[in-house]
């Protein structure tokens, strides 16, 4: 899942990013609020991580200018800003969530796990599918109760895929959701991903659909 931080303090940006890195998720990182802003109209994210105190445009505005749009992207509000009159004006103004600095990165981990749950549609910790359970929290797949491990990419690609059983995806939006920024992005990496999965899962559970994409086998 690919998530938009924007911090404009660079040591707390960082953990944030590398805790959020190693529980599997794709994070690009932003320093200020008009830079969020343009980013967040030209590509696509799962979800937005908003700190409030932000140069050159405050977070507030950002989000409230995103919601103006008809954006309905999950939006996590991380600041120092612990006053209930803050929590009711960034809850009020659009966000999803409100959490104060400082936080546990495992609690962070678990508020995104929850929206983009919500998100998906998903409202159980586990995604089940024709005998393949993964969880998210513990980056664990099972195929027929035996347990498949699987690279980070590998994961990230099957849950995309599980999320919405029987929807196409294509080769660009996967790279987009698996890749972030300064990333090198092999021209057949999705291909060996597949390839990967297939021999793992089964040639069955995923299916090409030819010149489109992939998806999921349906039911």
């Amino acid at each position: 899942m690919r998530l938009l931080l924007v911090e404009d303090d660079a040591m707390i940006g960082e953990a944030i990013r590398a805790g959020l890195r190693r529980d599997g998720f794709t994070v690009d990182w932003v320093h200020d609020g008009q830079t969020a802003e343009q980013v967040l109209k030209t590509e696509s994210f799962d979800l937005l991580l908003l700190d409030l105190g932000l140069p050159r445009k405050a977070g507030l505005p950002v989000l409230s200018d995103l919601r103006a749009r008809g954006d309905a992207l999950p939006v996590i509000i991380l600041t120092a800003r612990d006053a209930v009159s803050d929590r009711v004006q960034g809850l009020d103004a659009g966000a999803d969530d409100y959490l104060v600095k400082p936080f546990d990165l495992d609690e962070l981990s678990a508020r995104i796990r929850a929206l983009l749950r919500r998100k998906s549609g998903q409202t159980a910790p586990a995604i089940e599918h024709l005998g393949v359970i993964l969880t998210p929290a513990e980056h664990t797949v099972q195929r027929d109760g035996q347990d498949v491990a699987l690279s980070p990419k590998e994961f990230a690609l099957l849950q995309l895929l599980m999320e919405r059983p029987g929807t196409i995806l294509s080769r660009e939006r996967i790279e987009e959701r698996l890749y972030g920024w300064g990333e090198e992005v092999e021209s057949n990496a999705v291909e060996v991903h597949v390839h990967s999965l297939r021999r793992k899962l089964g040639t069955d559970f995923i299916l090409t659909v030819r010149g489109v994409g992939y998806r999921v086998r349906p039911s």
